[in-house]
């Protein structure tokens, strides 16, 4: 399989770096294959996980470049209605932005590529690592519980892109699924239903690895898989499947565990001066790169989408904490005011967009009990709506608490997962699994894309023709309508 070949020894190769580099992985001159014999001891395979945890940098995943952009981190928002492209971006992602990529798009290639590559990571993390369970249990369950909800989570956002939907036993096209190091693996798409099966078992095999191993974060670091985000993840997960009663459940626990920021906390988490209800940050470092620089150059001064005014409309500017720290007015080198987006604009009083990417927040856990709660109807929407007014309450002054039943709840939590999580990589996602339109307000350049129907091809991503050509198991599986 094309991909796997490629990632496979890129996974090993980087291992091998990391180690000329630190000295922390002996390598041997010689060694199969396959690289089986790469590690030697548990620093071995600590650093390897690090190594998976560092993928998540790529351009291709949470990070971001001058030609392509974070595709798990701002491309849902700029693919949807929350970000307008600006005059001032060189059209870099218009394929998706206008809904006319083609199996040839460089940026699909490089997103299938840059998650299969944390997968090959996360098993090479995995490979001969239950030999040192002797030796050291609780540091081996540590390594053993990341690693495997590394894999799941790759696993998971692949899906979102090119499953054609998310119903727990639906027999559309999922995903290969990858759990071996093998070169010579050419595995074919899952069911839905199957690439369902791969990731919850890894999660709850996750949850059962870390349920008792302290440690991994600090009260001033989230930068690591712990047993609380794995069950947050997991919440998300079964909202998508739609195991409304399972995500409520997962929910509940991460609520009880890790409550929402204050208001006056609330600014800082986007300026990485807090981590409060932060659950897990993707950690971005000098020369690492950034998460959003595709969004607002901050340094450079350079604005490539800015918010829609129809989104920004929604906020009560005056009492929402949320509002400033989102949004903000900047002038251009001429004098012109623009609006930007401001959570990525860098730490403290810098201008770099050097911040950690939030991953996963206790905020999107609120709406995901209150959509969980809402669409089991009966006693639970009640519940829901408390949720979605708790989390109002949380971020506006004064609010005062809504009525609403039925479709008119959903909607708002909708519209409020919207204002919670815009740029967090959510809203083209959100709008897939519910079966919505697109219906821009706001033009991006001279594009004409503004409406996008819940039935287009464009809203399951093809498989590279590059792997069609190369992978025979997946060459008549390619995404319907592609």
């Amino acid at each position: 399989m094309r991909f796997n070949k490629i990632i496979t020894v890129s996974a090993l190769t980087l291992s091998m770096m990391f180690a000329a580099c630190s000295d922390v992985i002996d390598v041997e001159p010689e060694f199969q294959k396959d690289g089986s014999q790469i590690f030697t001891n548990l620093n071995d395979y600590d650093f390897a996980l690090t190594g998976a945890y560092a993928l998540f940098r790529q351009v291709g995943y949470f990070g971001s470049g001058g030609q392509t952009t974070s595709t798990w981190a701002n491309l849902p928002d700029m693919m949807g209605d929350n970000l307008v492209q600006t005059g001032e971006d060189l059209a870099n992602w218009q394929p998706q932005t206008n809904w006319v990529f083609s199996t040839a798009e460089s940026d699909v290639i490089i997103a299938w590529t840059a998650a299969y590559s944390v997968i090959a990571q996360a098993n090479l993390t995995l490979r001969g690592l239950d030999a040192f369970s002797s030796e050291d249990a609780a540091r081996t369950n540590r390594i053993r519980g990341q690693a495997l909800a590394i894999r799941a989570m790759a696993h998971f956002d692949l899906l979102r892109f090119w499953a054609e939907e998310y119903d727990r036993n639906s027999t559309k096209l999922g995903i290969p699924y990858i759990e071996t190091v093998d070169i010579e693996l050419k595995p074919a798409r899952l069911t839905v239903k199957g690439s369902w099966d791969k990731i919850f078992a890894d999660m709850l095999a996750a949850e059962t690895a870390l349920a008792a191993v302290t440690g991994i974060n600090t009260a001033t670091n989230k930068s690591n898989l712990d047993v609380n985000a794995i069950r947050g993840l997991l919440a998300r997960m079964y909202l998508y499947s739609k195991e409304y009663a399972t995500a409520e459940s997962y929910a509940t626990t991460v609520i009880t565990a890790v409550p929402l920021a204050s208001k006056a906390n609330f600014p800082g988490i986007w300026k990485d001066a807090s981590v409060a209800e932060v659950l897990w940050s993707v950690s971005f470092n000098a020369g690492e790169g950034s998460p959003a620089a595709g969004v607002h150059l901050a340094s450079s001064n350079r604005n490539r989408f800015r918010p829609a005014a129809a989104l920004e409309a929604t906020y009560d500017q005056t009492n929402d904490v949320r509002f400033a720290p989102y949004f903000a007015t900047r002038n251009s080198a001429g004098g012109t005011p623009r609006r930007i987006i401001n959570k990525f604009y860098g730490r403290l009083t810098a201008n770099d967009n050097l911040v950690n990417w939030k991953a996963l927040r206790t905020g999107e856990l609120y709406l995901i009990r209150a959509e969980a709660r809402a669409r089991q109807g009966g006693a639970k929407e009640v519940l829901g709506l408390a949720d979605l007014n708790a989390l109002r309450d949380a971020r506006i002054t004064g609010y005062t608490p809504a009525l609403l039943v039925g479709t008119a709840l959903l909607d708002a939590i909708e519209l409020e997962r919207r204002k919670e999580l815009v740029g967090e990589g959510h809203r083209w996602f959100d709008l897939k699994r519910t079966s919505k339109t697109i219906a821009r307000t706001e033009r991006a350049l001279t594009s004409t894309a503004l409406n996008l129907a819940s039935t287009s091809k464009y809203w399951t991503w093809p498989i590279p023709q590059l792997e069609i050509d190369a992978n025979p198991a997946i060459s008549t599986q390619q995404s319907t309508g592609w």
